[in-house]
């Protein structure tokens, strides 16, 4: 599906901490690249969260690492540095790294940022959060437990939002379809996917690997590892010995 006019690659930028990467991070990529006939979707691991300032439990070149593991023969999965550590120590922002990337691909290029509910829910609180919708279409994937009932209510000051129509398309993803307004006239298409219900989240599966290893240190962890990992995401936390 083509929802919108150019006729360039389609590339989705999708950030977060993967820590670890989690099949649940594998399904919502799945489903964006169904849904939107994305040509490309980039898995980028962030530096520093400015709204986590404690970090992430591994370190970034593990969850490079994992996420190279998580995403290999997936088809338009590929990695990214974009959110690479910077050499000051500044956290990273996605505006800046939007801004960055766009710079970098070529001319034509339909650029999306994916992200699941729970970012949409503090979407407010990120630095700029009114520029990031126009520098590239939203796509939000729900999440049990996060409510996108009011998609207005969270969206940061200024911005509104209209049905769109989603067009003629042949995915089995449910789609829904929006404009994006801002107050000095500016529109951006925004894309929810209302029907995924992929219960895993990273901090259950960190505490899961913690509580199953000192209870059974080898068949509880394993167990763990390989309902919530792709397979080679599960072979490296257990040689690293990550989340113990």
């Amino acid at each position: 599906m083509r929802p919108t006019s150019s006729e360039g690659p389609r590339i989705a930028f999708f950030g977060g901490s993967f820590d670890p990467p989690h099949l649940g991070h594998i399904a919502v990529a799945g489903a964006a690249r169904e849904a939107l006939g994305l040509d490309t979707v980039l898995f980028a691991p962030v530096g520093t969260q400015p709204l986590k300032p404690a970090g992430p439990t591994a370190g970034f070149e593990d969850r490079v690492a994992m996420t190279r593991l998580a995403i290999e023969g997936e088809a338009g999965f590929e990695i990214s540095l974009m959110d690479a550590p910077r050499l000051a120590g500044t956290p990273n922002y996605t505006l800046d790294t939007l801004q960055r990337l766009r710079g970098e691909l070529p001319a034509g290029c339909e650029l999306f940022c994916l992200m699941g509910a729970d970012s949409l829910v503090g979407l407010r609180q990120w630095h700029r959060a009114a520029e990031i919708p126009f520098a590239a279409s939203m796509i939000v994937a729900s999440r049990p437990g996060q409510s996108l009932s009011d998609l207005k209510a969270l969206l940061p000051e200024g911005l509104r939002l209209e049905d769109a129509d989603c067009g003629k398309t042949q995915s089995t993803v449910a789609m829904r379809c929006y404009s994006i307004g801002d107050r000095t006239g500016m529109w951006a298409p925004f894309y929810l996917l209302p029907g995924l219900a992929v219960e895993i989240s990273a901090s259950d599966i960190r505490q899961g690997i913690r509580s199953a290893f000192q209870a059974q240190p080898q068949d509880g962890e394993a167990d763990t590892l390989r309902e919530l990992l792709p397979a080679g995401v599960e072979g490296y936390v257990r040689e690293h010995g990550l989340y113990r």
